[in-house]
């Protein structure tokens, strides 16, 4: 990386966009070695918040017979409350472009108040049921609860857990294990649920671009859609086995392709890997339906010689594809 940002620094300095003075300013700071822990100490906090709700979760399981139920959805309502006078106390309100608190602690107290009201409410569910036995409203309200806390205060991980708890509303968990684990399987339409939530996804972020609210969200919103959308597609392409695998194969192609021009627009490059890889499972699974229908009694020893080749292959093209796109985003 250092090698990169050397190779960026001298094509500003031919270019002239910068001078020979701030050229050699430039080598001499990057040659002092200096580094922050602002990065360190944020995820401190992050891990801080997590073991601090945890904890809570741990003591009312351990604790429940002893302190009582409205003794701890009261002691939950006051450690909200708290937490959330201070956020709206210091909050610069609502605004379409990025903001962030003078204190970097309160984005985390957003965080905590947030899991907090989540807790609250599912706690409450279980034990008195105020929704009856919609489940699903139960976990809707939390989300909209984070939503509305993500854009007011402008907090990227309770947008996370809003778009996680939007995902569960609609009935599935996204993560790459449930390529396996998922029930994608035995209930087809939860998988074209998940290809039209990834698409709804895709359509926020385009028109949320156009009217400049909260352009920095939309790597998240990304990010959840392809991998929404290459799950439920590749799920699709190993259990169908008629000719409308073509259909789910096209539609993977075309994601896929969508997201490698997107990667490069937004110089991600979690999501340009991401896509890279669910590309290539796609493809090795088109590859491996043409070759059921190949007998490879008279070619076998040929087959056998080419696999080693193609992977080796597949993993010097990715690298090559990885400091392509370092390079392209370094300039």
């Amino acid at each position: 990386m250092t090698q990169l940002e050397e190779q960026a620094t001298q094509q500003l300095f031919e270019k002239n966009f910068i001078t020979e003075e701030q050229h050699n300013q430039i080598k001499e700071y990057r040659s002092l070695g200096v580094f922050s822990l602002h990065a360190e100490l944020k995820v401190f906090l992050y891990i801080s918040v997590l073991l601090f709700t945890s904890g809570i979760g741990i003591l009312i399981y351990k604790n429940i017979d002893t302190i009582g139920h409205i003794a701890i959805l009261t002691l939950l309502l006051i450690a909200i409350g708290v937490c959330f006078y201070f956020c709206f106390k210091n909050s610069k309100g609502f605004q379409k472009s990025e903001t962030s608190f003078e204190n970097p602690v309160l984005e985390y107290l957003v965080l905590a108040a947030n899991i907090l009201t989540c807790i609250f409410i599912g706690y409450l569910q279980f034990q008195y049921k105020p929704f009856g036995t919609s489940y699903g409203l139960a976990t809707l309200v939390p989300t909209i609860v984070s939503f509305f806390c993500a854009y007011y205060f402008d907090n990227r991980s309770v947008l996370t857990i809003a778009i996680t708890g939007l995902a569960a509303y609609v009935g599935f968990s996204v993560t790459p294990q449930d390529l396996l684990t998922s029930d994608f399987y035995s209930h087809q339409g939860l998988s074209y649920s998940a290809i039209v939530l990834g698409g709804l996804l895709i359509l926020w972020t385009i028109y949320s671009s156009r009217i400049q609210l909260k352009t920095h969200f939309n790597l998240i919103y990304l990010t959840f859609a392809l991998h929404m959308i290459s799950i439920a597609l590749i799920s699709n392409l190993l259990d169908v086995f008629d000719w409308i695998w073509f259909v789910f194969a096209f539609v993977l192609g075309a994601s896929c392709f969508y997201f490698y021009k997107v990667s490069h627009e937004v110089k991600a490059i979690s999501l340009f890997v991401f896509t890279i890889i669910y590309a290539y499972i796609g493809i090795n699974i088109v590859l491996f339906r043409f070759l059921e229908h190949i007998d490879f009694s008279e070619i076998w020893e040929i087959f056998v010689l080419a696999i080693p080749a193609y992977f080796i292959g597949s993993i010097v093209l990715f690298i090559k594809l990885i400091k392509n796109f370092n390079k392209e985003i370094a300039l």
